[in-house]
């Protein structure tokens, strides 16, 4: 039988068959795929061959094959710094939810989020929430942001998942695809989830006063089907993102902004760094090319984790 994996807990596997009837299977044996050593050879999204076999007086649903992927988000395990997760599968689109505080979305984060959605040619709408609490200043903040992403030109949208503000637009930009929702714990996914389809009532929480960041509500991947024809795959907070797999000169074409300049550089293999005639230090100094998307490549080019929030309007 075939069918769609549509939650993953490590060790068993909901997947949806073709005729719509939901089956727990377990996997057979070890996956390696395509040489990527991850902790979940399976994930949310994948297409999947499955058998029912017997196992005494139970009939188990085992999952024998994993069907090629068109894309997929991937990031270094928190845990394992050798290890990978994948954290979805055969996507149309994700929606990056952002907030300024409560908790914070450093802009680290996000160029990082971004450069692995580019690697794997993933669509990425920006969602920035939480626009009912902010104060003048705060909106200042925002507003910058988005004009920066917007000008490099990711799709950028202003919402209130709480207030319904923005959420139609949204709900629009879904129909017909499988979507996924990142961000960190708190930004409000799960209370977008809600707004977009009531019935579901996904857990929310509030926010952590003493360290503003969000408590973990969604355990697993998990994918649901909406009344408005469209599919969503609600993931865990995400707390740190580690790219995979990019060489150092591969870093700068996903940049789009970089990638548009590069060829300008007097030498073919500039990394940007202390080369003379770089068109991209060239516009960084004409202020075409923001700084803080610079500092989020020298961190990436350098190994530097993701740990600090840069200033924005340097």
């Amino acid at each position: 039988m075939k069918g769609t994996v549509y939650k993953s807990t490590g060790s068993w596997y909901t997947v949806k068959s073709e005729d719509g009837s939901f089956y727990e299977c377990r996997i057979k044996g070890k996956f390696r795929i395509k040489g990527i050593k991850s902790t979940n050879p399976v994930a949310v999204g994948d297409n999947v061959v499955f058998e029912l076999e017997k196992i005494g007086d139970e009939t188990v649903a085992v999952i024998s094959e994993i069907g090629d992927r068109k894309n997929y988000i991937i990031r270094k395990s928190v845990n394992l710094s050798k290890q990978t997760h994948i954290i979805a599968a055969n996507l149309d689109q994700v929606f990056l939810l952002i907030t300024l505080n409560n908790p914070p979305t450093f802009t680290s984060f996000i160029d990082r989020f971004l450069v692995t959605a580019e690697a794997y040619e993933i669509p990425v709408v920006l969602l920035f929430n939480k626009m009912d609490v902010y104060d003048d200043d705060q909106m200042v903040e925002v507003d910058y942001l988005i004009k920066l992403y917007r000008r490099i030109g990711y799709h950028c949208l202003d919402i209130a998942a709480k207030e319904g503000k923005n959420v139609d637009k949204v709900k629009e930009l879904m129909i017909d695809k499988t979507s996924m929702f990142a961000g960190h714990s708190g930004v409000g996914k799960s209370t977008l989830v809600n707004a977009l389809e009531p019935g579901l009532k996904l857990k929310t929480a509030e926010i952590s006063e003493q360290h503003l960041q969000g408590q973990h509500t969604t355990t697993f991947a998990e994918m649901y089907d909406l009344s408005f024809n469209a599919r969503i795959i609600d993931t865990p907070g995400i707390k740190g993102f580690g790219i995979v797999d990019m060489e150092k000169h591969e870093i700068g074409n996903y940049f789009p902004e970089f990638f548009k300049l590069k060829s300008e550089c007097k030498f073919n293999n500039c990394l940007h760094l202390d080369e003379p005639k770089c068109a991209i230090k060239d516009a960084l100094e004409n202020e075409e090319v923001s700084w803080s998307r610079y500092r989020s490549y020298v961190q990436m080019i350098t190994g530097e984790e993701e740990n600090y929030r840069v200033d924005i309007y340097k």
